[in-house]
């Protein structure tokens, strides 16, 4: 999540000290919270208890450590079953999994950032960053901009601006203006491809999820990696990756599934 907005007052504050105690991905000290925060320290303590009142974090008195709280389990559980595709498109993800034998993911955008949802893996697993639960960058990973491309343009241009273009490999497309060309490419094709962008050697094909009237619902890929396929033979598994993606929406619009807006 992005830093808190003035607008947001106390709520949206509360929010972004929750999201970087997350990031710690560990118990944290109040001094390194501290060290990372825009906040005064009496603005942060207060912040720390009032998120530890509501059981949003977790506190240690004897090690003094902060860390997310247990209310979070039963709220990201009731998202995961509210506002995820994952819960619907389970079956569609095992029949995908099995007829093409690689990883398989599902992912939604989230502040154009890709949020993994859920993952399949095949019968010989890939060792590779994504995991449900995880965000990824959307500018280069091929769920994130099979997404992306599909924006409407204002919200398309707002989310690209936004973007890191941090290299992460040689493959990395590092420029707004390269990443607009690539999307333009990916709505031509129906289909983006990750070509060691985000890690060496894991390559992937995706499609967005798209609701009757165009809207972004989510992204699903197919990932593998160098060893077994090149770029090109990845063409292969566009016809079922498509007809998944149909079969998904189709899904979820009858369950009147929430369009994204980030």
């Amino acid at each position: 999540m992005a830093a808190a907005k003035n607008s947001d007052g106390t709520v949206g504050k509360a929010l972004s000290v929750l999201d970087k105690v997350a990031l710690f991905g560990r118990p944290v000290r109040f001094s390194e919270i501290l060290a990372d925060s825009e906040f005064p320290k009496a603005t942060l303590y207060r912040l720390l208890q009032t998120l530890t009142n509501q059981g949003m974090l977790g506190y240690d008195p004897d090690r003094q450590l902060y860390s997310l709280g247990v209310r979070l389990v039963g709220l990201a559980h009731a998202a995961w079953n509210q506002a995820s595709l994952a819960p619907i498109a389970r079956p569609l993800l095992d029949e995908l999994s099995l007829k093409v034998d690689e990883t398989v993911h599902l992912g939604q955008l989230d502040h154009g950032q890709v949020l993994y949802v859920d993952k399949r893996n095949p019968k010989l697993p890939l060792n590779m960053f994504s995991d449900a639960g995880k965000i990824g960058p959307g500018y280069c990973t091929g769920v994130g901009k099979a997404m992306l491309a599909y924006l409407d343009k204002p919200l398309r241009d707002k989310l690209v601006s936004q973007q890191s273009f941090h290299r992460y490999t040689e493959h990395t497309i590092t420029n707004s203006d390269d990443f607009q060309a690539e999307l333009a490419t990916i709505r031509e094709q129906r289909v983006a491809y990750d070509r060691e962008e985000h890690e060496p050697n894991i390559i992937c094909i995706a499609a967005p999820i798209l609701s009757s009237k165009q809207r972004v619902l989510g992204g699903l890929s197919i990932t593998t990696s160098t060893g077994r396929y090149t770029l090109e033979e990845l063409e292969k598994f566009k016809p079922e990756l498509l007809a998944t993606a149909h079969k998904i929406s189709q899904l979820a619009q009858s369950w009147h599934f929430p369009e994204t807006n980030s």
